[in-house]
């Protein structure tokens, strides 16, 4: 069994963010080869992040959310798109983190206008390399997604996106395991 934290930088007000958020956990904790962490990026009072600090600093939500990336094998980063890119909430998250999240693996459910969020993933891609996080290829994106849940909060296409979340977690799944593994046989050093 893998441990995944979901990450979810969702905003607070609206529906999409909520539905985006629901669906997925939904489907996720269907599969009987992961343990999942929702962390809540709205939820957790994290300070401002000060480059003189040191990453893993000495606030207690600091140290809960070091603790929480450290304990799991793999992430899911749910994120909507603003202003092409990913929000300050999720932004502050990574950095107050840093040697917790190296030699894992990151998945991508992203959600927005035209783009569905893919501009912010491709610059979370970047932001993960940096922290020597593998992340997965294939995404599950959610274009114009005040069009893609009915009233019932239920994916207008679920086979669609269903389909979608699979690859993703096959993937993720596959790599979490095979670095998992890896730490255990030769410890990453950053």
């Amino acid at each position: 069994m893998l441990d995944v934290a979901v990450i979810t930088a969702t905003s607070p007000e609206g529906r999409s963010g909520a539905n985006v958020s629901r669906w997925f956990l939904g489907r996720a904790g269907r599969r009987e080869d992961l343990r999942l962490d929702l962390v809540d990026l709205n939820r957790i009072p994290l300070p401002p992040f000060h480059p003189g600090r040191p990453p893993s600093g000495t606030d207690g939500a600091t140290r809960a959310l070091a603790a929480r990336v450290g304990a799991a094998d793999a992430f899911v980063v749910i994120t909507p798109e603003y202003n092409h890119a990913y929000p300050a909430v999720l932004k502050l998250a990574v950095d107050a983190v840093r040697e917790e999240w190296a030699a894992k693996a990151v998945g991508f459910v992203s959600y927005g206008g035209q783009s569905g969020g893919l501009r912010a993933v491709e610059q979370l891609r970047l932001v993960f390399a940096e922290l020597h996080v593998v992340s997965v290829r294939d995404t599950v994106s959610f274009h114009r997604v005040e069009r893609q849940f009915d009233e019932a909060g239920e994916p207008v296409d679920p086979a669609g996106v269903d389909g979608a979340a699979k690859v993703l977690l096959d993937q993720l799944i596959w790599w979490g395991t095979a670095l998992r593994e890896a730490r255990a046989a030769r410890p990453y050093t950053v």
